[in-house]
């Protein structure tokens, strides 16, 4: 719910607690153990930002987020949790809704170009060494070079063949190449493409301004990943995410401090980001998540432990909400500890021990309040969502897809002219002309043999003939070379 003081949170004290949309893009956290109500924040969190017309992005890990585009129904527990809060006029009902699924079964596809891409996220999904992704950048610089488009997985594969296959060219130009890690790339796209990502690379690719739009009543629009499936390769997952974030800041342009950001973006299982990272991919991040601001961008981390975020990250998010946390380990009560210490302090709280106690639906909740100042720490009751809790109904689900202002946008994939057929045309060209080299030298020793005069017209015939069915024997074994390539790439190589 919203009035003029901002999105109500809860009741914090004895005051409602709101969140001032003027400070909403300079980001939050959402943390908290498994079970203490980090869901029902989050849909609180998107509810308030739609009611405002501020587009959101949040994926769905456990697929009962769908809820949010019907009317909440009725229940006891709700009707307890307005009466302490003290919400007026609390009406449920839902929120126009996007579905999207990066394979295509439960939303609107969304691709991404291997140019996209780009070698460095590529190489944080394919886990590659230092060596292994020098030699994909080099592929990129080749494609550019060669005025190339890598669009999905067999243009990467066409280029990084044709790297190897010639390979003491480009030692000249790019530097030293090793079939080894060639081979090694090749293979982690073969994994790549049984994780789904050949649906995921192509086009057409997605128009980041469709995730930006409003809907009924001007309410902003929720975009829903359809996430449940990805979660089993979490590094897909993370690499999606992470471009998503890495286009909007690329490609939106900047804006300052507005009155409300222009899209807020929540990533559910923030750690998975940040798992065996190498230092230039956190460094990235921390990059992006200090400069998207600026460009109305508003960032929300969802974990279940604030450590599992790097400090200079954790810095930078400026509203939090803190459910429960349980004390059992070591590593869980300096994460009590650290949880405690980055709030501001309020006299009249104990916030380490608060945090694990907090029940169900509670938790501590700090703003951004005036002059972007964190506020003061409080003991909040969340407020109940206004549209369902849980998933919605597979009908429900199904007219969302129906009646969706992107329904057969991005159903069909497309594959025009890029580097698989460009590598294809010039390897066509190539083999021409050796065949032409060959048929023109065995012509010279043919007229060579005629002129001599020392075989009969027989002989001559018959030498004539081993030319060309040797010929006819090379061009046979090349052609077949090259289907077997086009067919299997790079299982078969020079």
């Amino acid at each position: 719910m919203t009035v003029e003081n901002g999105i109500l949170i809860g009741k914090g004290g004895d005051q409602p607690l709101f969140l001032n949309p003027r400070y909403a893009n300079r980001h939050g956290l959402i943390a908290g153990a498994t079970g203490t109500g980090k869901t029902v924040s989050l849909q609180v969190l998107a509810e308030g930002f739609s009611r405002i017309g501020v587009p959101v992005f949040m994926a769905d890990i456990k697929g009962d987020l769908t809820g949010i585009s019907a009317q909440g129904k009725p229940h006891p527990k709700i009707d307890e949790r307005i009466e302490k809060i003290g919400i007026e006029n609390y009406q449920a009902e839902g929120y126009p809704t996007v579905m999207w699924d990066l394979s295509g079964e439960k939303g609107h596809p969304i691709r991404a170009t291997i140019s996209d891409m780009g070698p460095l996220l590529l190489s944080r999904l394919l886990e590659l060494n230092e060596v292994q992704e020098g030699i994909l950048n080099i592929a990129f610089k080749f494609a550019d070079d060669e005025g190339m488009l890598l669009l999905d997985l067999k243009d990467l594969r066409s280029i990084l063949r044709h790297i190897g296959e010639n390979r003491q060219a480009f030692q000249h130009s790019y530097g030293n190449v090793s079939s080894a890690s060639i081979g090694a790339i090749q293979r982690r796209l073969l994994v790549l493409e049984q994780q789904g990502g050949e649906q995921f690379f192509g086009e057409p690719a997605l128009d980041l301004w469709d995730m930006m739009r409003t809907g009924a009543h001007g309410y902003g629009n929720i975009n829903i990943l359809a996430a449940d499936k990805l979660m089993m390769t979490p590094g897909l997952y993370a690499t999606f995410l992470l471009w998503l974030i890495s286009e909007l800041f690329e490609n939106l342009p900047e804006v300052g401090d507005l009155d409300k950001p222009r899209m807020v973006f929540f990533f559910d299982e923030a750690h998975l980001l940040f798992n065996n990272a190498p230092d230039v991919l956190v460094d990235k991040v921390e990059q992006v998540v200090k400069l998207i601001r600026s460009k109305g961008v508003g960032i929300y981390f969802i974990t279940q432990n604030p450590l599992d975020i790097p400090d200079a990250v954790l810095g930078q998010l400026g509203n939090r909400i803190q459910h429960a946390l349980r004390a059992f380990t070591p590593r869980d009560q300096k994460a009590v500890r650290a949880a405690a210490q980055t709030f501001r302090t309020n006299p009249d709280l104990d916030t380490e021990a608060t945090i694990t106690n907090m029940g169900v639906g509670e938790a501590l909740v700090s703003v951004l309040e005036d002059k972007g100042i964190p506020g003061i720490v409080q003991r909040t009751l969340i407020r109940p969502p206004q549209a369902l809790i849980g998933p919605a109904a597979p009908d429900a689900v199904a007219d969302l897809m129906r009646t969706s202002p992107f329904a057969g946008k991005y159903d069909r994939m497309v594959d025009r002219e890029s580097a698989y057929e460009l590598l294809e045309v010039r390897a066509k060209k190539a083999l021409e002309a050796s065949l032409q080299s060959e048929l023109s030298q065995a012509n010279m020793k043919a007229a060579n043999k005629t002129g001599s005069g020392r075989s009969s017209g027989r002989n001559r015939q018959g030498v004539g003939e081993a030319m060309v069915k040797s010929i006819a024997r090379s061009v046979g074994s090349r052609l077949g070379t090259q289907i077997v390539r086009g067919l299997l790439g790079s299982l078969f190589r020079r």
